[in-house]
């Protein structure tokens, strides 16, 4: 394999792009809900593929909560309760949140969770649990 198919798996596509499908920016949700809040994720001008298979052009989402400092773009995303890595390609999630605001944010990282060059991140979204 040369050099430019070893980076093949980690470069993004221009049009690449990560959202949120939901919640919406400033959603409010009641605390009570036991199932907790559902997060879909949306992905266009990629594939989503498992982590630990090296598929061009494609990915898996990580999912930062509350995070105030973007961890290193250039290393794999670490495994925190504040960055959940959905690496079997799950597009949706459930989540249980205390009352207060929150700020989302996806990621879309390589095989071995690196993000792209560029980097597929969604803009930031602040939802709300009372």
């Amino acid at each position: 394999m040369g050099p430019a198919q070893a980076q093949m798996p980690n470069s993004s596509s221009d049009n690449a792009r990560v959202y949120f499908i939901q919640p919406a920016d400033g959603q409010v949700f009641d605390g009570q809900d036991e199932a907790g809040i559902e997060i879909i994720f949306g992905l266009t001008g990629m594939q989503v593929s498992p982590a630990g298979i090296a598929v061009a052009n494609s990915g898996h989402h990580h999912l930062l909560i509350n995070v105030e400092h973007l961890p290193d773009l250039t290393s794999p995303l670490p495994a925190t309760d504040q960055v959940r890595h959905f690496g079997k390609g799950q597009t949706s999630t459930r989540v249980k949140l205390s009352v207060g605001k929150h700020r989302l944010q996806l990621i879309v990282g390589n095989q071995v969770h690196i993000p792209h060059s560029p980097p597929v991140m969604s803009e930031v979204i602040e939802i709300e649990v009372r």
